[in-house]
């Protein structure tokens, strides 16, 4: 049995169908979280109403964190919600993920001190999504669908998840890390001030963070084999805000960074 708590964080915005299904997907988990905190970036009313929904059968607490539409702020409102978390360890996706059953608990099996961990995703087309969506249940393709992509990143196995993460030797691959399969402990967080909030727009938040806690001495770990999750289809964000954002993550990486002003410390 584990010692420690762990809050289970799903950033959202306007896509109150979508997260209808993840919600399905965590609350039929083996191992349930202490809470489940929506970060929301500034949803309508339709999500207040889903989430509402939930946290009226959900056998653990649903926290709502909502901050006003001002353009994409990914970056804030996670931020927001791991100041608002209460449990010692966060796992992290995006209202767009379907969990494997045991997504929480490969997670919380493969935590390890002065580590945070990053998964990867397989990804679901746009019929299938569609389908899943209209039926408002969980549908999980086989391994063999035609409408499951990077179908190997859905291949689940306890022993060759632990093989892979004992493999691994002072991984710093800051640029691989998924920010819809990610977990942290939050005294780490803490430690680099959580995201970066000078990051608007899509993109490279999750860069910037897991190559400041790797600066910082905090080792990068991949979960393979494991931490299942499935990603519904969807059209791309907009990314007008990429070079700047690319620019932000380089100063990190040139200039080792650790501690940014404005982050976590902002919502205290």
């Amino acid at each position: 049995m584990n010692s420690f708590s762990s809050s289970f964080i799903i950033s959202t915005y306007n896509r109150p169908d979508m997260l209808r299904i993840c919600l399905l997907g965590v609350l039929a988990q083996s191992v349930l979280p202490k809470e489940i905190v929506i970060a929301d970036d500034g949803s309508g009313p339709e999500t207040k109403q889903l989430v509402d929904e939930f946290a009226a059968k959900s056998p653990v607490p649903i926290v709502h964190v909502w901050q006003a539409d001002d353009g994409f702020r990914l970056a804030a409102i996670r931020n927001k919600s791991f100041a608002k978390a209460s449990g010692d360890y966060i796992i992290q996706t995006d209202g767009d993920i379907i969990l494997h059953k045991h997504f929480i608990r490969d997670h919380v099996r493969m935590a390890k001190k002065n580590t945070f961990i990053s998964g990867a995703r397989s990804l679901l087309d746009d019929e299938y999504s569609k389908t899943m969506i209209q039926q408002k249940k969980i549908s999980k393709p086989s391994f063999f669908s035609p409408h499951l992509g990077k179908r190997f990143n859905a291949f689940r196995n306890f022993l060759l998840m632990q093989i892979n993460y004992l493999a691994q030797r002072g991984s710093k691959q800051y640029r691989y890390v998924l920010g819809a399969n990610m977990a942290f402990w939050k005294s780490d967080l803490e430690k680099v001030n959580g995201y970066n909030e000078e990051f608007k727009g899509w993109g490279k938040e999750d860069n910037d963070l897991a190559a400041r806690l790797s600066n910082a001495g905090v080792s990068l770990r991949f979960i393979k084999f494991g931490a299942v999750t499935y990603h519904l289809y969807h059209t791309e964000a907009v990314r007008e805000n990429i070079r700047e954002n690319e620019n932000l993550l380089q100063q990190t990486v040139d200039n080792k960074i650790t501690f940014v002003p404005s982050g976590i410390s902002d919502h205290y």
